[in-house]
């Protein structure tokens, strides 16, 4: 069981305003979340207490925290405020616990401080990507245009405040789900439900995402692969309350497709996927398909409509050569499957796998440029930033295997040189993305 971590997060509100923001792109942690101000409680918060009427029923280390994150990210004093009379009043929202199954944990107090007037903000730009006063309902707006990504007791906060601005308390900020008869789910972006069944995936990651998507066209389902029949049972009982009309396989890899078919069969509804996806998996599992109807994808192809938007399928190859992506004509997201990852590191290996056509991958997404990006394993991300990281990363270890081999390294050599430090386990993995880039290498007339 993970620790779990106090924190905060301040919701500043004057008239019918909130004071909200949204974090740079190039942040390792939830970049492109719209978000509070806040962050974690310091053991010596507490000196930051200010004694008054406001603030009796407070945790002195809550409200020091407060405080101290109000003058870090904003430039303003809530203390002095409140001594100032500025602030009406504060009001404990709620509370909102990181569920279980997430390595880092934090039980978040949302504190509304309601002001008579407006403050003058100073916005670390380094953290902030937008900071503005908005409209409870315009906030609410954006977030059901699709314009908004958040991490769910953020969205249930907009939500209550665009219904009501001077709401004093919001019921269950808490994610929560009945562990023994549903798998895990958020919408992070409206309409892009992520359902997170455990999978047979590679380690670091545990789960596969089976994304939901469609709402003015049929709901397609993503990569519907659960590691056994309990869990096979849980995703069935979540995705009843949504229903399902098409499955969409973006690859062909085991983590991406076991128990797909049963689920097609059960549900009785055909199934998407590029000709080469096909075409493997016929090929390793004659009658794999057997009494399903099959669509094959391509370039373009318009595969359902979100939030009024056409969604379109791309092809990725690089990490799987009959891979698909999904994206809205408007680029509002961009669902890459193992294009990279939020947990993990990609690997290019075997018949499937091609670096250069990774490489290209990257550079055509890159220059697409969708607002959030969604991998398999791991949570959304705003901006192309990850994608960007994940190219100069490649390059550069493109560049270790080039001069090791002008060295006259070994393949076990490069490995144990390149890979030191990494989980001998997964060093067979590691072995593929060498071999590939030696294959890149060749093919360039490089070596």
């Amino acid at each position: 069981m993970s620790k779990i971590i106090d924190a905060v997060s301040i919701v500043i509100t004057c008239g019918n305003e909130i004071f909200a923001i949204q974090r740079q792109n190039f942040l390792k942690a939830f970049p492109g979340y719209w978000a509070f101000p806040g962050g974690k409680v310091e053991p010596d918060d507490s000196q930051f207490y200010l004694e008054h009427s406001l603030t009796k029923n407070i945790d002195p280390r809550l409200f020091g925290a407060g405080v101290r994150e109000g003058r870090e990210e904003l430039g303003v004093d809530l203390s002095q405020e409140i001594l100032n009379g500025n602030v009406e009043r504060i009001d404990s929202l709620g509370l909102a616990v990181t569920p279980d199954f997430n390595p880092f944990r934090f039980a978040t107090y949302f504190f509304r401080f309601h002001l008579k007037f407006k403050c003058d903000f100073v916005i670390d730009h380094n953290e902030a990507k937008v900071a503005q006063w908005m409209s409870a309902a315009d906030l609410l707006q954006q977030y059901d245009s699709g314009h908004i990504l958040a991490v769910p007791p953020v969205i249930k906060v907009i939500e209550n405040l665009g219904r009501d601005p001077m709401v004093q308390k919001i019921e269950d900020l808490n994610f929560s789900f009945d562990h023994e008869h549903y798998v895990p789910y958020i919408e992070s972006l409206k309409s892009v439900r992520q359902l997170m069944p455990l999978s047979n995936t590679l380690p670091p990651a545990t789960r596969t995402n089976a994304f939901l998507i469609g709402d003015n066209g049929p709901k397609v389902l993503l990569d519907p692969s659960p590691k056994d029949e309990s869990e096979y049972f849980k995703l069935k009982n979540t995705l009843h309350q949504f229903g399902v009309d098409q499955i969409l396989l973006t690859h062909h890899h085991p983590d991406h497709h076991e128990q797909s078919v049963k689920l097609a069969k059960e549900l009785k509804v055909p199934m998407l996927m590029s000709r080469d996806t096909y075409d493997r998996l016929s090929s390793k599992f004659p009658n794999y398909f057997e009494n399903i109807e099959i669509r094959l994808l391509k370039e373009g192809d318009v595969v359902t409509e979100w939030l009024g938007r056409k969604v379109l399928a791309y092809e990725v190859p690089g990490h799987d050569e009959g891979q698909i992506a999904l994206a809205p004509e408007d680029m509002s997201w961009f669902i890459a499957g193992d294009l990279f990852q939020g947990v993990g590191t990609v690997v290019i290996g075997d018949s499937e796998g091609d670096m250069r056509k990774y490489f290209d991958t990257l550079e055509r997404i890159i220059s697409l440029n969708p607002k959030v990006l969604f991998p398999s394993h791991g949570i959304g991300l705003g901006g192309v930033n990850i994608l960007e990281t994940t190219l100069e990363h490649r390059k550069l270890r493109e560049k270790q295997v080039l001069h090791f081999y002008q060295e006259g390294l070994s393949e076990d050599e490069m490995l144990s040189r390149i890979y030191e430090k990494v989980d001998q386990r997964l060093w067979p993995f590691a072995r593929k993305n060498i071999q590939k880039h030696l294959e890149k290498l060749k093919k360039e007339s490089k070596i």
